[in-house]
């Protein structure tokens, strides 16, 4: 018995681990409307989001049977046998939920633990079934059915109906309230208020009924029965309430509805969600515990952990103080919050993610109905409509830091009402809707409908959504699959498996955290760049220079590593360096970004026909072009397995390279503000490099002439000295229209500038 009861402290061990990484996941459940609308400055967020997840924690006592008896059937399992399913889920649990928080995307923790207990017990059973020379039929007896068809029409459900009813409540209120709601607050205000802050107490209330220690089965089903009286008095009462307010006070009625909202979802969350992280490591201890009663442990069948079970609730409240010091310090669940806002957000700025085939039929598609739609209505309504929801309207003021809230507290209130209507309608009706599904559906639903995915985001917004839902079907197949694996081997291999696998778990975690943080250092530096605001044209043009350089610094870096990569025949180095040729793309687009902003920033009068923005830009994304065409070249190439280049071609590519990288020397030098623009060293350069060229085009000519080279050789070779030449000329471009255009705006002193090479 003392093997188990190391096992035991191994699930507990993983079950904190478990809380840390769920509550990173599902922290933007609850946190999205209050953080994307900047409600409060962000410590009361947090305040008021850790009450809730405390009080939620002491409603979750009655479904930690889930994890007991919800999947699989417990009197077919030997003690033994379950404890292998019980370590193969919490390993499983804890890799699955970090890689989603790694890469920033909410996922469900209930669909994971759901199949990951599935997977293991599956696995468990099909080992004991073939053992016994049984059938299928046999199998399916190990396992309750059941509950993963619910789970998976709860998917499917939640994605569909939560994305309608969102964008459909959202679009009606827009037009009831327009994007300037503050003058239609004294008219509408009282009603909407009463309406939303009544549906989400309703909502506190049933999911608190549902597994309260403080409520007997009577008064909760007395809550179920009274709940059109419980709804209207609460109506009338906050409707009065608010109505006061916005005619006689100048209290935003919208934040104490986001507030408590914030608050609901966060107890919800606990009240639902904590079984997902501690319900199988204290049903683990509960089998040890009924094992050690028992006088023959090992062929004791788990009939008892049918029985009612009721947790204590200081290992509740425990488990709530983890997840609330997880809510305030952890870096991933502000990834993953920012993942969900920045989908939501109403104004452009920085696109995680790229477009996809798939988002661009989904658009063209949209706009196609949109036109059809338009052309059945009348004029009269067209322009009613075009009227109230007239997105110029819509301004909101920075918050206390300074920041610009993603979007409107109308939007937010909408968010968490139909979030909470949704999950009480569904918990009354005892369908399985999940709390993750629904709210970030509902969010998307209502940024649709606010016309956030317009036609310069939308495929890139798209794309994200379509990203999120992938990953939700991913993590079903991957938590059945990667526990099914697990739980074998640990039947097979025991302890010293478990050990090994224990050991790259938490490999995987440490590299996954130095990966993460890498991610977000690299988006935060691209977010920052974007929202900065500058106070004069000057300061916004020395940041885009500043910009430029570090832009042609890394120029100069990739295509050095991409020639590096080609010459050592090295696929892996050619991979990384796809990568930073797709940084430079993005910071190509950061700096026109930037250019555009200098230029709404500047005042007519300081802008003439000899300021070439449109050239500098134009040279600007064809560097990055050109940079992305070389690398793709050097990539292809050694990715087909073809021939490296020979000998003679690799010196000459060197020798272009280190050309390149001295006229980029050169000219970053010249860029600075406070330095003489060198354009004798410039011209020299560039000269020598052509030089080069054309000596280089005629010598592979000639290996050409001798069959020297194969044809794909040849075509590599003559392809990257074009786009090398290419580099070289947009360079020169650049530089010229810099100097033409950004020196003769600087009026004032010279500001010291960081040293680019160290940047």
């Amino acid at each position: 018995m003392d093997l188990y009861l190391i096992i035991v402290i191994v699930l507990f061990v993983l079950a904190v681990s478990d809380l840390v990484v769920g509550v990173s996941n599902d922290a933007v459940n609850f946190l999205n409307s209050a953080i994307g609308s900047r409600v409060a400055p962000r410590h009361i967020i947090l305040i008021i989001a850790s009450l809730g997840i405390l009080v939620g924690t002491t409603f979750s006592s009655g479904i930690m049977e889930v994890a007991r008896k919800g999947i699989f059937n417990p009197e077919m399992f030997l003690f033994s046998d379950i404890m292998v399913v019980f370590l193969a889920v919490m390993i499983t649990d804890v890799l699955l939920l970090d890689l989603f928080n790694t890469f920033s995307l909410p996922t469900s923790t209930t669909v994971s633990i759901v199949f990951e207990l599935l997977g293991a017990s599956v696995a468990v059973a099909s080992i004991k079934v073939i053992q016994l020379d049984g059938g299928i039929d046999q199998m399916i007896a190990f396992i309750n059915t059941s509950k993963a068809l619910a789970i998976i029409s709860g998917i499917l459900l939640s994605v569909v109906i939560s994305f309608t009813v969102g964008a459909l409540i959202q679009y009606l209120i827009r037009l009831l309230f327009t994007f300037n709601y503050s003058k239609k607050l004294k008219v509408f205000g009282g009603l909407w208020g009463g309406f939303a802050l009544s549906f989400i107490l309703y909502f506190i209330l049933v999911k608190g009924a549902k597994g309260s220690s403080f409520l007997n089965a009577e008064q909760s089903k007395w809550i179920l029965d009274h709940s059109f009286q419980i709804i209207s008095i609460s109506f009338v009462t906050f409707g009065i309430i608010f109505q006061f307010l916005a005619m006689f006070t100048k209290v935003n009625i919208f934040k104490p509805i986001v507030l408590v909202g914030t608050f609901a979802l966060a107890l919800a969350f606990a009240a639902n969600d904590l079984v997902n992280f501690i319900g199988v490591p204290l049903a683990g201890f509960s089998s040890y515990l009924i094992a050690q009663a028992s006088a023959d442990p090992s062929s004791l069948l788990m009939e008892a952990l049918r029985e009612p079970v009721t947790t204590e609730t200081v290992l509740l409240l425990a488990a709530g103080i983890i997840m609330v010091v997880t809510l305030w310090f952890s870096k991933k669940a502000q990834s993953v919050t920012k993942t969900e806002v920045n989908l939501g957000r109403q104004f452009e700025g920085f696109e995680r993610f790229e477009s996809s085939l798939l988002s661009r039929v989904i658009v063209r598609m949209g706009l196609s109905l949109g036109d059809g739609i338009k052309k059945m209505l009348p004029q009269s309504l067209l322009k009613m409509i075009n009227r109230r929801m007239d997105k110029s309207k819509y301004f909101e003021e920075k918050s206390k830091d300074g920041e610009v809230p993603s979007f409107d507290l109308l939007r937010a209130s909408v968010n968490l009402m139909v979030a909470s209507v949704l999950i009480s309608f569904a918990t009354s009706l005892k369908l399985p809707l999940s709390t993750t599904y629904v709210t970030f559906m509902v969010a998307m639903g209502t940024s649709f409908s606010d016309k956030s995915w317009g036609r310069e985001s939308a495929v890139y917004r798209i794309n994200g959504v379509l990203t999120v839902i992938g990953g939700w079907f991913f993590t079903a197949f991957m938590a059945f699959t990667a526990s099914a694996l697990f739980a074998t081997a640990i039947y097979f291999g025991g302890m010293i498996v478990t050990a090994i696998m224990l050991g790259i778990a938490a490999y995987i975690i440490f590299r996954t955290h130095i990966l993460h943080k890498l991610r977000s250092a690299e988006e935060d530096e691209n977010e920052k760049s974007l929202a900065e605001e500058d106070k004069t044209g000057e300061d916004a043009i020395i940041k885009c220079v500043t910009k430029t350089q570090k832009y042609l610094d890394a120029v100069g870096k990739t295509v050095a590593n991409s020639f590096d990569g080609l010459a050592a025949g090295d696929r892996d180095k050619l991979k990384k360096t796809k990568k930073e040729a797709k940084k430079i793309r993005k910071l190509a687009d950061s700096i026109t970004s930037n250019i555009f902003k200098t230029i709404q920033i500047l005042e007519e009068h300081e802008i003439n026909e000899n300021h070439r923005f449109g050239k500098i830009i134009a040279s600007i994304q064809e560097i990055s072009n050109n940079v992305t065409s070389l690398v793709g070249r050097s990539f292809g190439h050694i990715d087909n397995n073809h021939n490296k280049p020979v000998k003679e071609q690799l010196t000459e590519l060197f020798e272009i390279e280190k050309l390149l990288s001295q006229q980029i020397d050169v000219t970053i030098t010249s860029l600075s503000i406070d330095k003489e623009f060198n354009s004798e060293k410039i011209e020299e350069s560039i000269k020598e490099l052509k030089k080069s060229l054309k000596k280089f085009d005629k010598n592979q000519f000639s290996r050409i002439k001798k069959k020297a080279t194969s044809t794909r050789s040849s075509m590599l070779f003559i392809s990257l000295l074009g786009d090398a030449e290419n580099i070289s000329e947009q360079i020169n471009t650049l530089a010229i229209m810099c100097n033409d255009t950004t020196k003769p705006l600087i009026k004032d002193g010279v500001k010291e500038k960081p040293d680019v090479k160290k940047a």
